[in-house]
């Protein structure tokens, strides 16, 4: 048997040397998790379609670290390609990347139209796979037996349970992510790169905040946990999957939601 080697417990978290990207990162979830990423060390490539919503990210993200912004729109292949080639100019190794980008459409059943498929299937569910081709050799070069390279998809609690909203390209590109995940962790864990994906439950952001002033005290109401996401939710476990505490972890897709998903008091 070979011999335990253990981490010490400030470095289980530290991401010191790291290069990350976070793509989405000028809001919601994704700016949760490039704060994050950026308070353990790592320095932090974020990405949007809008160039002003990219420096303004920027700015706001400086005080915690080292920050670049890139536009792209990566529901296209070619935008997916460019910003990776970018990325890799700055650094030949990429040890994060965070597929966060992502759309919502909701419509009824009855006028739900093909518009809402494309243009949703290929943000949510071709851009990652995209990203994951072209960043590759990047990924490959950071990820050591010890300590891996590290893809964390941004799934939904919409692809584990039921949801209410007439959501239907936005579950099902989800639960695809979250197979993807599992397919894209078997085929690279013995490349040294973990792929696991978050399924966050609600949290503040632009795509959520129509809900959350609705129903917002409602749904608190009937989580287990009587709260909606904050942001140190949502960095935290960006950190722990990057880091070396979540470094034996992949394959696996983690509600990060109070209970809502997993519990019969869900909503």
């Amino acid at each position: 048997m070979a011999e335990s080697r253990s981490t010490p417990h400030a470095d289980r978290f530290d991401l010191s040397g790291k290069h990350a990207l976070v793509t989405g990162g000028t809001r919601g979830i994704g700016l949760m998790m490039a704060r994050g990423l950026l308070q353990a060390g790592a320095r932090v490539v974020i990405s949007s379609r809008n160039k002003d919503a990219c420096a303004e990210a920027q700015h706001l993200l400086s005080e915690f670290g080292d920050v670049r912004a890139i536009p792209a729109d990566l529901s296209r292949h070619d935008e997916c390609r460019r910003l990776a080639d970018l990325v890799e100019a700055d650094s030949e190794h990429l040890d994060i990347l965070v597929n966060n980008a992502g759309a919502m459409w909701r419509e009824p059943l009855e006028t739900f139209p093909d518009e809402a498929w494309d243009s949703v299937i290929d943000l949510n569910l071709k851009s990652p796979f995209w990203l994951v081709q072209a960043l590759l050799p990047a990924l490959r070069r950071a990820g050591t037996a010890d300590d891996p390279a590290r893809i964390i998809n941004i799934g939904s609690i919409a692809a584990i349970h039921v949801a209410e909203s007439p959501n239907y390209s936005y579950a099902a590109s989800k639960a695809a992510l979250h197979q993807l995940t599992r397919v894209l962790a078997r085929e690279l864990g013995p490349q040294h790169i973990t792929v696991n994906a978050v399924a966050p439950g609600v949290f503040p952001s632009r795509m959520m905040a129509a809900t959350i002033e609705a129903i917002g005290d409602t749904i608190a109401a009937k989580t287990p946990l009587r709260r909606i996401g904050r942001d140190d939710d949502m960095a935290g476990i960006a950190v722990f999957l990057a880091g070396r505490a979540g470094s034996y972890l992949t394959g696996a897709v983690i509600p990060v939601d109070g209970g809502i998903a997993t519990t019969a008091s869900g909503t």
